[in-house]
């Protein structure tokens, strides 16, 4: 729930977001949140699972505490020193305006102070604490969001008390003010790991954590690049008169494909640990092929479903129709993440043969064709180039890590009807969305066909499931 929530408020605020804002406003809003994403991760530098490994490994945790608590916290000061130096640069050189620039520095400075309290608190295994104040911390961001673009104006005409926080064309302002009040609550309510560790810096330890990080940062700044760079390089490579709207139609479209991220990583959640706890079993092999079956049957009806009522979804969550014109990208953005869910499962090899440095390379790999992509195809294709080269890096992904595994790690997936359920699903979304429309007298027909030849495939499977 801490993890998967924070998603859903994304996706629970688009339809407030595109009610309130014009399509180049919520381009403004997307482009930061993509330089959000990536600082994130650099001032993060890969400590988190740093910290989780040597926790583990070493007998003094108390060390490991408060060597990674001093590191991030220095590094988050400076971190703010520079960036409050250069502030006006950074406006400059992003085309961002310089009150949201002050807003997004300290945004990412109380972000990163909670890294490692946070993790503590996974480490310490106290995960009601951790998701009650990851949760509290979503239910404040959305309620701050709510308050001030829907009834703040309201409120101030009758309460004259609160008027002077009442701006014009202060919408952008109050979305990152809401973030930063509900970051800052989190901060306050993780001060006792701070006040309460012996402060005590290993140099030795430091580094050999550092050396741990580092491919980390590596995958998460990759991982970075292929999930939100695509809205930074529209904004630089469009013509400027254009630029930011077709940001914020393509980020709002986006979030339609939020349906499979959240199957995805609730998945990934749920079957990770199971992964590391199964790999001394002799059946490991067998059971990750049938893992990951089940996966992709699961996954292939949510995007075949998606794709069926997907004018449905853009009707009730994009509210303005200005925003519909990018509805072209949700099929490829769809099938993106199902490739990059499939990545995580066939990814299973490399984790339990401490191969992790394979998923740096693979990830890196993604990069490239994300950014070599979009440079080519942006310019002619706009930001259905950028769908392009999201589908094409993580598919790209999903056969690499397929391809290595089979020789580190050989599980005998079972392609024949994998690649059955993903032809189907394709096949039918592609009938369903660019012949006919979505036009639901053939497409739900084509939904229900789809279940009749997955109930036929694997009834007898599923009938032995039901019995266990």
């Amino acid at each position: 729930m801490a993890t998967v929530l924070p998603r859903m408020l994304s996706f629970l605020l688009v339809p407030l977001y595109t009610d309130q804002l014009p399509t180049e406003e919520y381009g403004k809003v997307s482009i930061i949140f993509s330089y959000l994403v990536l600082f994130n991760v650099l001032l993060a530098y890969g400590m988190e699972t740093a910290f989780f490994r040597f926790f583990s490994k070493e007998s003094d945790k108390e060390k490991v505490v408060s060597t990674s608590a001093i590191s991030m916290a220095i590094s988050s000061f400076i971190f703010l020193v520079i960036a409050l130096l250069l502030k006006e640069e950074i406006s400059v050189w992003t085309d961002i305006k310089l009150e949201y620039i002050n807003l997004v520095i300290w945004i990412l400075l109380l972000d990163a102070l909670v890294i490692i309290p946070f993790s503590w608190l996974r480490a310490k295994e106290r995960p009601i604490r951790y998701a009650i104040i990851k949760i509290s911390n979503v239910a404040i961001n959305f309620g701050l969001n709510v308050f001030f673009l829907l009834y703040l104006k309201q409120l101030s005409f009758h309460f004259s008390v609160i008027d002077w926080i009442c701006k014009d064309d202060y919408e952008i302002s109050y979305i990152f003010i809401s973030n930063l009040i509900a970051s800052g609550f989190a901060l306050l309510v993780l001060l006792p790991f701070y006040t309460n560790i012996k402060y005590s810096f290993d140099a030795v330890l430091w580094k050999k954590m550092m050396k741990y990080a580092m491919p980390i940062l590596i995958a998460g700044i990759a991982y970075s690049i292929n999930e939100t760079f695509d809205r930074i390089l529209l904004d630089k490579l469009l013509p400027e008169n254009v630029a930011e709207h077709m940001v914020g139609v393509y980020s709002a479209c986006y979030k339609l494909a939020l349906f499979m991220t959240l199957f995805a990583t609730a998945f990934r959640l749920g079957i990770e640990p199971f992964f590391f706890n199964y790999a001394g079993n002799k059946n490991a092999p067998e059971t990750y092929a049938r893992i990951t079956k089940y996966f992709v049957i699961l996954g292939s009806f949510i995007f075949l479903f998606v794709i069926v009522f997907v004018h449905v979804l853009k009707i009730a969550f994009l509210r303005d129709a200005s925003y519909w014109e990018a509805v072209k990208i949700v099929p490829f953005i769809l099938l993106a993440n199902f490739c990059l869910g499939i990545y995580h499962n066939l990814s299973v090899w490399y984790k339990v043969t401490d191969r992790t440095r394979f998923g740096a390379y693979i990830s890196v790999c993604g990069a490239i064709i994300t950014l070599l992509l979009n440079f080519l195809l942006i310019p002619e294709y706009t930001y259905v180039g950028s769908a392009i080269a999201t589908l094409a890096a993580y598919g790209t992904m999903m056969l690499l890590s397929w391809y290595f595994g089979k020789k580190y790690y050989p599980i005998p997936y079972d392609l024949k009807k994998i690649g059955m359920y993903l032809a189907l699903s394709i096949g039918f979304s592609i009938i369903s969305f660019y012949i006919f429309d979505s036009n639901y007298v053939i497409s739900i027909p084509l939904l229900l066909v789809f279940l009749v030849i997955l109930y036929a495939s694997e009834k007898k499977e599923l009938k032995q499931l039901l019995k266990r």
